[in-house]
């Protein structure tokens, strides 16, 4: 028998967040504990409201499996039957792995079959704003290796070319959230690459982004908004290059896990991915991010504030969760 509690957390942010769709102030997770035979796991999650989530919902969605974790009728493999992908799918999943680590005193990494983690570098990730004030926040993250930019459209190649000039020695990313026209996008790629840009995520809304097959690729494309489990990479054949796995979007590590294989077994290339949130957020795809391409794990660094136990930062190297956090 298990007892399954949920609980909404809103946690502060250093500053406000802003992308094409939108400014934020506060990071808004659900955790699902879950507790018997002396052990406690925990899952969290960012309840999404593009994607038709909200908190109230997801918080719903979780308490409404309590009678199944209490009869012992769940498992990780009943999860992936009892609820779609997503942000409460993915709070139970991590809270199950990190329960049976608990319970056997194995970690989650050898449970899974994966090697043991190491360090990743995670980019650092500049919020929309005007070309100026993302100049001068590039000047103050420019010791960061990797740097993300947010962008939306008109005044993109301004934006980029102010960090460039600030952050000289930095490698780029940039992430458009679906905020380009199509006609922006191909001189936008070739804008970019003289720039140095190396990956360009979700130009086009998803579903609205099979002219990407049409045209030359000049910096690889990312799918975010467009790939979310194993039933989104049909579609992405020829329009993108990289596939940007979020636990949120997935339903947690075990469908992430299968993600990553399948994807790479068709020859794209992989970004690990983030909403904003703490450590316990981040700590099962410090996981899942060990040998991608991208690393995009920086939540933590943009919050006021993190959990007790959470992930240790060193500049942009994140090193792998203690057992306190989660796994």
């Amino acid at each position: 028998m298990l007892e399954l509690t949920v609980r909404h957390e809103s946690w502060p942010l250093a500053k406000a967040f802003a992308i094409s769709r939108g400014a934020k102030t506060t990071a808004d997770t659900v955790v699902a504990t879950l507790a018997g035979n002396g052990a406690v796991g925990r899952g969290e999650c960012v309840p999404y409201t593009h994607y038709g989530e909200s908190v109230a919902d997801v918080v719903t969605a979780l308490k409404a499996q309590a009678p199944a974790f209490a009869a012992d009728r769940m498992d990780r493999l009943a999860l992936q039957k009892a609820l779609p992908a997503g942000a409460a799918r993915n709070a139970l999943d991590c809270a199950l792995w990190d329960f049976e680590a608990k319970r056997s005193g194995v970690p989650v990494w050898r449970l899974a079959g994966l090697e043991e983690p190491g360090a990743v570098t995670t980019a650092y990730t500049l919020g929309l704003d005007t070309p100026a004030a993302m100049g001068r926040a590039a000047r103050a993250e420019s010791h960061r290796p990797l740097i993300k930019l947010k962008l939306a459209g008109d005044g993109d190649l301004d934006r980029v070319v102010a960090v460039r000039g600030s952050a000289p020695a930095s490698r780029l990313i940039v992430d458009a959230n679906e905020g380009w026209a199509p006609d922006q996008v191909e001189p936008f790629a070739i804008a970019l690459a003289r720039l140095g840009v190396e990956m360009i995520e979700q130009p086009l809304p998803a579903g609205r982004d099979a002219m990407l097959s049409e045209i030359a690729h000049p910096v690889p494309f990312c799918a975010d908004e467009s790939c979310h489990d194993r039933g989104s990479l049909d579609s992405l054949s020829g329009r993108y290059d990289v596939v940007n796995i979020k636990l949120d979007k997935t339903g947690g590590l075990t469908e992430a896990l299968a993600l990553r294989r399948a994807a790479e077994a068709m020859g794209l290339r992989v970004m690990v991915g983030c909403m904003v949130a703490t450590s316990l957020a981040m700590a099962p795809a410090i996981l899942l991010a060990q040998g991608v391409d991208v690393v995009d794990l920086d939540g933590p660094l943009l919050l006021a504030r993190d959990r007790e136990n959470g992930l240790a930062f060193k500049a942009s190297t994140v090193s792998p969760p203690v057992a306190a956090l989660w796994g």
